[in-house]
């Protein structure tokens, strides 16, 4: 069953048509990769579920609900998570206060902490250092983690992997692999060979139309698919 559908959406920025027709599915309990190359529309796909950019016209249904139109804030409080590119975390406030923050509720962190902690140990014993202070790769935890703090359905991650050295990318794979028995996950990422290793299922688009979808299995027997639409080789 898809947690989320997108259905042909169209989406503007100013003047501009970003997104001429995407569809995807995430089925419940999923981690599914959106593919394309910089500049096809992934980052703007996230922002147009998410209404930070509306689509002007198409569907977006969240748990068996439409949600497009709906205020940014509402649209959150359903359960959607949002790591960003770039991470956007607050570097004057500590890693526990980044974390605290982002609470929906009172006592949101208490909750989640065991869980939070055991996916990224650092965190823990790094709590009360400001998060500027942290390394790339743990930033990028913070950033993760701090969507978890919610009681959120599904987790939109953009570009996790930018700037982190391969070591750091592998440890940041296990631990999206981990999280994603307790949370739904769509993935941005370029880094083809991490996003392969992770999904289940794929929807690729390519200047601003979806091109395909499918397993991730099937997609890897086609290494000319993967050529011509990622610039990826196998």
């Amino acid at each position: 069953m898809a947690l989320l559908e997108v259905q042909d959406i169209h989406t503007f920025i100013g003047q501009f048509h970003i997104l001429q027709g995407v569809s995807l599915e995430v089925p419940e309990g999923s981690i599914t990769a959106l593919l394309g190359r910089n500049g096809a529309g992934k980052t703007t796909t996230l922002k147009s579920i998410l209404g930070l950019t509306p689509p002007r016209t198409g569907k977006v249904i969240f748990a068996g609900e439409e949600i497009q139109g709906r205020p940014a804030y509402e649209i959150a409080s359903m359960g959607i998570g949002y790591v960003p590119e770039h991470r956007a975390i607050f570097t004057n406030l500590t890693v526990e206060e980044n974390l605290r923050i982002a609470e929906r509720r009172r006592g949101d962190l208490k909750k989640r902490a065991d869980f939070i902690f055991t996916l990224f140990p650092d965190l823990k014993r790094l709590a009360r250092l400001p998060a500027g202070h942290l390394s790339g790769g743990q930033q990028q935890m913070l950033a993760i983690a701090r969507a978890l703090v919610p009681d959120n359905r599904i987790l939109l991650i953009d570009e996790p992997s930018e700037g982190l050295a391969p070591i750091l990318i592998q440890e940041l794979m296990e631990a999206i692999r981990r999280l994603s028995a307790e949370v739904t996950v769509l993935l941005v990422d370029q880094n083809f060979q991490m996003t392969s290793r992770l999904a289940d299922r794929y929807s690729m688009i390519d200047d601003g139309r979806t091109v395909r979808s499918g397993a991730m299995a099937d997609l890897l027997k086609e290494p000319e698919v993967i050529r011509r639409y990622l610039g990826a080789v196998i």
